[in-house]
C-alpha cells in the first residue's frame, strides 16, 4: 500500500513543485497522473511541461495514446490508462483510499494561503487516515521542504 504525502505549498505554486515531484516519479521508473480539476488549469501545465526547463514527458487525457504516457493530466471523469504508480492531485481534488492502496504513492499538492484548500486538505487528510492510509505531511514554511510530525 502507497503513502498519501501532503504538501503544504506556503511560497510556491504547484508549477514549481511539479516538475521536481514527477521527475523523482519517472527517475523510480513510475509512471504519472497528474489529476486537476478544471481542464483550463491542465490545459495551462500541458504548456508549462513542454516548454519548462527541461522536457517532462506527457499528454492530456483524451488522445489517442494516453496509454504510452509516461506522465497523464487527467480530470476527475478521466480514467488514467497509462497505468501510474504515482498520483499527483491538485487544485483539490478528490482522493480516494482506494488511489493510495493501488498506488505507490498519492503526493496531494495544497496552497496553504488559501483558507478553503486548507480545509479541503484537512478533510482529505482526516478522510484517507481515517481509513487506514499512511499518510505524511511535508512544509516549505522554513524556506525548504520538510518533513513534519
Amino acid at each position: 500500500m502507497g503513502a498519501a504525502l501532503f504538501y503544504h505549498l506556503t511560497r510556491s505554486a504547484p508549477e514549481a513543485l511539479l516538475p521536481v515531484l514527477i521527475g523523482k516519479s519517472l527517475d523510480a521508473g513510475w509512471r504519472v497522473e497528474l489529476r486537476g480539476r478544471s481542464a483550463g488549469t491542465l490545459a495551462a501545465l500541458d504548456q508549462r511541461l513542454w516548454q519548462g526547463e527541461g522536457f517532462l514527458p506527457h499528454g492530456l487525457a483524451g488522445g489517442p495514446h494516453d496509454a504510452r504516457q509516461p506522465v497523464l493530466l487527467t480530470l476527475p471523469d478521466q480514467p488514467a490508462t497509462n497505468l501510474p504508480a504515482c498520483l499527483i492531485a491538485i487544485e483539490g481534488v478528490a482522493v480516494a483510499a482506494q488511489d493510495c492502496t493501488a498506488l505507490e504513492r498519492v503526493c496531494i499538492l495544497f496552497d496553504g494561503n488559501d483558507d478553503a484548500a486548507l480545509d479541503v486538505a484537512r478533510q482529505q487528510w482526516r478522510d484517507l487516515t481515517g481509513q487506514g492510509v499512511e499518510a505524511q505531511y511535508w512544509s516549505e514554511a522554513s524556506g525548504r521542504w520538510q518533513r513534519r510530525q
